[in-house]
């Protein structure tokens, strides 16, 4: 059996270190596979990048005047092909292809001639929408059935509104595939049920994180930071905006008793400017090991994510000993169950205020019980599941021909 994995990155970002992830499992097997990817990679040796970063800036700027996302990249994908063409895989597994990676109208005609067998994660909506990632906060529902009039229109076009038009394209370029769909959440799963896609096999299989290094550690971070007596209320993100609830922050900073503090961590000037000065802000860490370090001196983690798939930072959270409240949104209470965490309904900030003191306060749940749900979320149980998923798809396969 051979595997070909195809993403926006290999070994870069969290769809790219899932990617690498994934073949790592596949190498323990002893199974043929590579990476096909457009730019950002850490060097990982079965890796092929099909692009490079000027070119990938050049289209997403085509994307943006002419409005047609998804459909530029022709010399990329003539890559791509050329790869699959000289591969020969067994089973194609695509992940992030619209980071202005490849024109789906050649990708998916080549698919379609060559009957090839597609296991495609959706880290996002993105698959059966006109443009957008997300459409939860905007309260949109066009995507069941006909994309038009797009209310993100200015976030993927400068001019002109073609979200009818591609969606009716990607309707018609994703039918007939020999296509198995996998999504992290069953929030996400659910989406996809009510989509065009609904008449595809769909499979959950979450993400996962390294439990070797998310655990509970030793830190300093109290100390140096002056927080010893302290009630330490962490986030975590590294792209903090309303989405991830920066405003939500501001908001808790205001009404928090003065022995809490929050720390938000993956910060910029940009973000900086925006947070009330009695929050304490870490633009980025040295590396994970040092970002688990700090999970684990905080009492409580807060998600106030309004629009998410699964979020990482809760596992991490859970596996370093810290128990996790969030908005309820997408798959994110997924992660929880009621001895690590807890739920309070999105943009409910007097419910959230009250369940951090709560928390805080009767700690309902122990570093013991968080770091045993964590167990759950091994990254190489996670992988193990795609090369199951592979084998089995690649045997009915065969048996039909």
């Amino acid at each position: 059996m051979k595997v070909v994995q195809i993403n926006t990155s290999c070994g870069v970002g969290s769809t790219g270190k899932i990617c690498v992830g994934i073949s790592q499992a596949l190498e323990e097997q002893g199974i043929e596979n590579c990476i096909l990817y457009s730019a950002l990679s850490n060097g990982y040796e079965n890796g092929i990048s099909c692009s490079n970063g000027k070119y990938v800036k050049l289209q997403a700027l085509k994307s943006r005047v002419l409005g047609n996302y998804g459909f530029n990249s022709r010399m990329a994908t003539r890559k791509m092909i050329a790869e699959l063409e000289r591969i020969q895989p067994d089973i194609v597994h695509l992940h992030n292809i619209h980071g202005h990676d490849c024109n789906l109208e050649m990708l998916f005609t080549y698919f379609k001639k060559k009957k090839t067998k597609l296991v495609w994660t959706f880290h996002d909506c993105w698959a059966f929408t006109g443009y957008c990632t997300y459409f939860t906060m905007t309260k949109c529902s066009q995507w069941k059935q006909q994309c038009e009039k797009c209310l993100q229109r200015k976030d993927y076009s400068c001019f002109f509104d073609k979200s009818q038009k591609l969606f009716a394209q990607k309707k018609q370029l994703f039918k007939g595939l020999d296509l198995t769909i996998v999504t992290p959440s069953q929030w996400l799963a659910d989406l996809v049920k009510e989509s065009f896609l609904k008449d595809y096999p769909v499979y959950v299989i979450n993400n996962g994180i390294d439990l070797a290094v998310f655990r509970p550690r030793n830190s300093v971070f109290r100390r140096r930071y002056d927080l010893e007596d302290k009630k330490l209320v962490l986030g975590v993100s590294f792209l903090w905006d309303k989405r991830k609830g920066t405003d939500v922050f501001s908001s808790l900073a205001q009404r928090l008793p003065a022995d809490y503090q929050i720390v938000l961590v993956g910060t910029d000037g940009q973000v900086d400017r925006q947070l009330p000065d009695n929050i304490i802000s870490i633009h980025r860490t040295q590396n994970q090991q040092e970002l688990a370090e700090i999970y684990s001196t905080a009492d409580v983690f807060i998600n106030p994510t309004r629009e998410e798939n699964y979020p990482t930072v809760n596992m991490e959270s859970l596996a370093c000993g810290t128990p996790v409240l969030t908005f309820r949104t997408g798959g994110s209470p997924e992660i929880l169950d009621t001895t690590c965490g807890s739920v309070v309904d999105c943009d409910d900030i007097d419910a959230m205020e009250k369940e951090i003191i709560r928390i805080c306060t009767d700690k309902p749940y122990s570093k013991e019980a968080c770091v045993q749900r964590a167990k759950a979320f091994d990254k190489n149980e996670r992988f193990k599941e795609y090369v199951e998923l592979y084998e089995r798809i690649n045997v009915a396969g065969t048996e039909r021909n």
